[in-house]
């Protein structure tokens, strides 16, 4: 992932300034609501204490199950908590694949890991943030550190050796997280590890991936409920993890663009401005309830039959 690299002032730091959702709980009802979150958790924790060793096992081994462990555990982890994802099209098949996502929540990594074996960037400063460097390293996320602009070569080295074993890079690619109402600017810089790959005689893919909060307990989420699964500016982690607890059923759609190829005839700043507009165009789809089929992924360009996977 990348997760936030600094991100925007939020409107609402935490749920309690959030607009109601109904009437006011009873008592009774709020002890249940803790009773609920403390077996949740307790869940999550006992779901956690079991996959770390057997990912740690698997890394160290060299096994296939390091690519499949994380996968089933943002599976299990999002239908403890209620989100239900809903995709449309599905990753490119063809590699070297880079897929360029935008960012809204910490739930950005579980719901976008339970899609395929992949792995994420993120700014170094991720690997100590609790749950969140749990999660990304776990995912075999490899961590960019920005202070250290001369070890940039080294990670582009990285991932494109990451992008050659076949597995697809995912890019958070706006650097920070949004409300989840609109899309950032795309940064272009951490494209160069495609750059990398290219460089070593490599076409490179690049996919657009949006992702959108579109529903909360079955409703419509609205713009005022968004920061309910959106995480951004100086929202605290733990208060906000006990909202998406207390409100669960959170709908979210991931919906796969058209991939494109990276190569001489498009450079790295044209492909991710196309790609920021297409995931720009997916998302206001997806928060409008419009139609999305247009923007269903093609074969690839000269691909043959490999092109893409349908849903």
């Amino acid at each position: 992932m990348t997760p936030p690299g600094g991100r925007p002032s939020a409107s609402a730091s935490d749920g309690q300034l959030l607009p109601p959702l109904g009437p006011e709980q009873p008592a009774l009802s709020r002890l249940m609501d803790r009773l609920r979150l403390a077996g949740v958790l307790s869940v999550v924790g006992a779901v956690t204490l079991v996959g770390i060793p057997l990912q740690w096992i698997s890394l160290k081994l060299g096994l296939d199950a390091r690519r499949h462990i994380p996968r089933l555990y943002h599976r299990a982890l999002l239908r403890l908590i209620g989100v239900r994802v809903h995709v449309r099209g599905a990753p490119a098949v063809d590699r070297p694949l880079l897929i360029l996502a935008n960012h809204a929540s910490w739930l950005d990594i579980p719901v976008v890991g339970s899609l395929t074996p992949l792995f994420f960037v993120a700014k170094s400063e991720v690997s100590g943030w609790p749950l969140i460097g749990l999660l990304a390293k776990f995912q075999r996320t490899v961590f960019v550190d920005r202070q250290r602009r001369h070890a940039t070569g080294a990670v582009n080295r990285e991932i494109a050796d990451r992008l050659a074993d076949g597995d697809p890079v995912v890019l958070f690619a706006e650097g920070t997280s949004s409300d989840g109402n609109r899309v950032l600017p795309f940064r272009t810089a951490l494209v160069g590890a495609a750059r990398e790959a290219f460089a070593a005689g490599a076409e490179v893919v690049v996919q657009p991936l949006a992702v959108s909060y579109v529903r909360l307990q079955g409703l419509p989420m609205g713009r005022s409920h968004r920061p309910v699964a959106a995480w951004f500016g100086d929202m605290e982690l733990a208060p906000h993890l006990m909202d998406v607890l207390r409100h669960g059923a959170i709908d979210v759609e991931v919906t796969f663009g058209t991939p494109v190829r990276l190569d001489a005839a498009h450079d790295r700043k044209s492909v991710t401005r196309e790609s920021e507009a297409t995931v720009r165009r997916l998302c206001a789809c997806a928060l409008a309830g419009r139609s999305q089929d247009e923007d269903r992924p093609d074969p690839l360009p000269d691909a043959g039959t490999s092109g893409i996977k349908r849903s």
